[in-house]
């Protein structure tokens, strides 16, 4: 391994494009806005959220990366009414009525709820006007989808990105283990190794909502991809790149505008930066552009046991322990290409 700045994660060993763990059908970095591949097939499995909003977005904006399934709605950020009534306004912002939502478990899998209102507001997606969606909500429910999708798509083809609590995913492995091996790869916002944790000083919000079903998904044995806080928190959503977006001059622009607006105020206040961390839209912009992008592929489990430490991602990033590695922890992202893809990609819609 090189030399890591542990507070800054200034180096890291390799980009993102070439570990074991990414995917087989990256795009070569020069090719940015080119199709290389087919677009990906994936499931949305999130708790809007202003963050997963922006990140639902950017996936409907890219078809020619993205080849976007499905919708799936889980407890989190706020419960799941809410949850599956924002992601069905996204779409409907997006112009895109026909992407099917699938509401999804309404608790975790052993615990009680915990949300997140004092970061998102009430509603979830605070800061633009809403109103009621009229785009219907599908019928199956979210687990169910993600097991029948599974089962019916080519084996290896569908990757799932969860953007909030693992409850959905760990409960459809649980209910039908046979799509676990049809899996193409697991990309997930949850965790955190030097920044910690942003709910309890030990734990991401995501993780330490559903422990177990992040413990089930990290211990499946199939690729996983993660997120942590160690790189969200250098995607800052600061005032200029805020007012990129909002230049776009579009429903869109101005409905994510307004959403950062809101939510930036909140982690500006805890952590004292120049603005709020985008922290979902880096599965999305993974998948489109993963030579933005760089992590070590390594051991991570999740404390369920410890009232102190419950939910933290325990990240074996020096290597000190014989634990096989069973994750591509992110550490490291170029915001400024990140943004540049999101204001590019919005500025379509």
């Amino acid at each position: 391994m090189t030399d890591v700045q542990p507070r800054r994660l200034l180096r890291l060993d390799i980009p993102a494009s070439a570990c074991k763990g990414s995917p087989d059908d990256l795009k070569d970095p020069d090719m940015s806005e080119q199709t290389a591949t087919p677009p990906r097939k994936i499931i949305i499995d999130t708790d809007p959220g202003q963050d997963d909003a922006v990140a639902i977005l950017l996936a409907l904006a890219s078809p020619e990366d993205i080849d976007l399934l499905g919708i799936t709605c889980v407890a989190g950020n706020v419960p799941l009414a809410l949850t599956q009534t924002n992601a069905r306004r996204v779409c409907e912002v997006a112009g895109r009525s026909d992407v099917a939502v699938h509401a999804g478990c309404a608790a975790p899998l052993q615990r009680p709820l915990v949300t997140a209102e004092h970061v998102h507001g009430k509603t979830g997606l605070d800061g633009p006007d809403l109103w009621e969606p009229t785009m219907p909500l599908s019928p199956v429910d979210g687990v169910t989808f993600i097991i029948d999708t599974l089962r019916r798509e080519p084996a290896g083809t569908v990757t799932l990105c969860p953007l909030g609590p693992l409850t959905n995913i760990a409960a459809a492995f649980e209910q039908a283990p046979d799509i676990i091996e049809r899996v193409q790869e697991v990309v997930l916002m949850g965790g955190a190794y030097f920044e910690v944790g942003n709910i309890t000083p030990a734990a991401e919000f995501n993780i330490y909502v559903d422990p177990e079903a992040a413990q089930a998904v990290l211990g499946a044995g199939i690729p996983v991809t993660m997120m942590p806080l160690d790189v969200t928190h250098k995607a800052l959503a600061t005032r200029p790149r805020i007012d990129a977006i909002r230049a776009l001059n579009s429903r869109v622009g101005t409905f994510t505008a307004e959403m950062l607006d809101f939510f930036e105020r909140f982690d500006v206040e805890k952590y004292g930066s120049d603005g709020g961390p985008l922290h979902d839209p880096c599965v999305i912009a993974y998948l489109i552009r993963p030579d933005l992008f760089s992590g070590r592929h390594i051991n991570v489990m999740v404390e369920t046991g410890s009232d102190l430490t419950l939910g933290m991602t325990v990240a074996d990033w020096w290597g000190v322990t014989d634990r096989a590695a069973n994750a591509l922890f992110i550490g490291d992202v170029d915001s400024d290409g990140l943004f540049d893809l999101i204001t590019k990609r919005l500025g379509r819609l």
